[in-house]
């Protein structure tokens, strides 16, 4: 058995292994992104991201049993919490620094914003306020709606985005920096990095979920309640998306910024419910949707603020200092119930 500076170095190596694979997942979606053009090119992390998403919720939903009943809730609310306000607010906050002010089109970030508030109220507060089966939960035809919906509504977004109205997706005009005038890459790049970056998104995870235990470890020890470890682990898995929506942010390219995000919040919904809901009735196991009244109050807030920030398609460093309040008020709430 490794001594404790034994453990203490493989979580070191653990933890730089993760900022590689990340570093090496935003490099792979970038080469895929900058082949494939916008709006179809946000869609690649979103959705590998929100793939392995899936696979890791219902895996740990199947060795938790029923202890591990308010799981998908639990990282869906923080997934969106830590969208809509941590990420657009430190697009918003690094994009109004470096740049005063930045544009957006909201004939396309409106629509999916509001898609993102009919998912999440059916998903996630209806099941409080439904009288046909215990508080907080779904009865089986109920489940199977709920499912339909959110993966239907996911979908007509995907045919809105990057078929129908893919002009409303696009940026306005292309960004004075390198890389919208820089040679794509080549086929055999591309080709490459798809396959590569699936890789990278999987040792993300893994890497995570391995270094879970320390983390639930530290905060056991700090007397923390467990909703922390969902959180910490929620941003590990976030940090490709982060990344990649901060550097558009920073290179004048808000669009992409709110594509990538709202995007990735749409999915995680569209996509994890409907996974869930089959697993979930499929295996028998018990399933938790509803939230507490203090995290309906946080999502309600979040989507007031955002309908007010993102309304005019001009944004500033105000509103992402906004936004970042409300994320911090969300990570310190969880520190503090």
């Amino acid at each position: 058995m490794l001594g404790q500076p034994g453990v203490g170095l493989l979580q070191l190596i653990g933890a730089l292994a993760l900022v590689g694979a990340v570093v090496a997942a935003v490099h792979h979606a970038e080469v895929v992104a900058h082949r494939v053009g916008e709006p179809l090119g946000t869609l690649v992390l979103a959705l590998a991201i929100t793939v392995i998403e899936v696979a890791l919720i219902v895996s740990l939903m199947l060795s938790g049993g029923a202890t591990a009943a308010a799981l998908p809730r639990d990282t869906l609310y923080a997934t969106v919490m830590i969208i809509c306000n941590g990420v657009i607010g430190a697009c918003l906050l690094v994009g109004g620094l470096r740049h005063r002010e930045q544009s957006f089109q909201v004939a396309g970030t409106g629509p999916a914003l509001a898609a993102l508030v009919v998912l999440c109220t059916i998903a996630l507060v209806m099941p409080v306020f439904t009288t046909s089966s215990p508080e907080g939960t779904y009865t089986e035809a109920q489940l199977v709606f709920v499912g339909l919906a959110s993966s239907a509504l996911w979908a007509v977004y995907v045919f809105v985005q990057t078929v129908s109205h893919r002009d409303y997706f696009l940026p306005a005009s292309d960004a004075a920096d390198e890389s919208v005038h820089a040679q794509p890459p080549t086929r055999l790049q591309a080709g490459l990095s798809a396959l590569l970056l699936p890789l990278a998104l999987v040792a993300v995870v893994g890497l995570a979920k391995a270094l879970s235990p320390l983390v639930e470890g530290l905060v056991n020890a700090a007397s923390l309640p467990k909703a922390v470890v969902g959180i910490v682990i929620a941003l590990v898995v976030l940090m490709p998306e982060t990344w990649a929506a901060l550097r558009a942010a920073r290179a004048n390219r808000l669009q992409t910024s709110m594509n990538l995000a709202l995007g990735s919040a749409l999915a995680s919904i569209g996509l994890t419910v409907p996974a869930v809901v089959v697993a979930a009735t499929w295996l028998d196991l018990p399933l938790v949707l509803g939230l507490a009244p203090k995290e309906m109050a946080m999502l309600a807030m979040t989507f007031l603020v955002s309908a007010i920030t993102l309304g005019t398609g001009r944004t500033h460093l105000m509103q992402g200092a906004v936004h970042l309040v409300v994320f911090a008020a969300f990570v310190f709430l969880a520190f503090v119930p």
